[in-house]
Parts: C-alpha cells; structure tokens; sequence
C-alpha cells in the first residue's frame, strides 16, 4: 500500500464488513471503538482493541477502501482529540501491521 491512511479511531456499536463490499465509516468506528480508550487515556490497548485493529486492517483492501478509512479515521481523530503519537503506537502494540501512515496531515484523496 502506498503512504496510506491518517490518523485512527472512534465510537459506535460492533459491525462487520461484508466480503467484497466496501467498507463503511461505521464500520471502521464500530472495529475500533475499543480502542478510544487507549488512545485517549493511554495505558495498553485491551484485547478487543487489538481485535478490532485487526478486523478493520483486514477489511481495507481497495483504494476506495483506503481513502473512506483515512477521511473517517481524520475526522475521529479530530473529534476525540487523539494524539498522533497514540494512533502511531497502536498497531506496534497490538503486533498487527497495518501498512498505514499515521498523520493528521495526509491528503486522503492522493491515496491509492
């Protein structure tokens, strides 16, 4: 994946992303919404958090699916006022690779 997605996560109830279907705003808050806690508070990401990274990381497959995820992952960030260095840090704590730039400044629409 090319210098990918922003800034992450949200609040919401648990979806998950059908198979061949783009993948939702909604979906992405509801995979992360564990994870609000960690990144707003700081400490260690729970399990659940790190399941729900790992879900949402393995529904971003198109480039549309890149660039939904950085504009809704921007905006949460922003409305939850998460710190850069706390999104940056989530994946290296949960051992899951995501293969996203974590930035406020990302253009979303430059990502393919």
């Amino acid at each position: 994946m090319k210098g990918v997605v922003a800034v992450v996560f949200v609040v919401v109830v648990s979806l998950a992303a059908t198979p061949g279907e783009a993948v939702s705003c909604g979906e992405l808050q509801s995979s992360l919404a564990p994870c609000l806690s960690y990144l707003t508070g700081g400490g260690e990401p729970s399990e659940s958090c790190c399941g729900g990274l790992r879900s949402a990381s393995g529904s971003i497959q198109s480039t549309q699916d890149r660039q939904t995820a950085c504009y809704c992952m921007k905006s949460a960030a922003s409305t939850y006022n998460v710190p850069t260095d706390a999104a940056a840090s989530l994946p290296g704590k949960c051992g899951v690779s995501v293969g996203m730039t974590v930035s406020p400044n990302v253009d979303c629409s430059q990502i393919s």
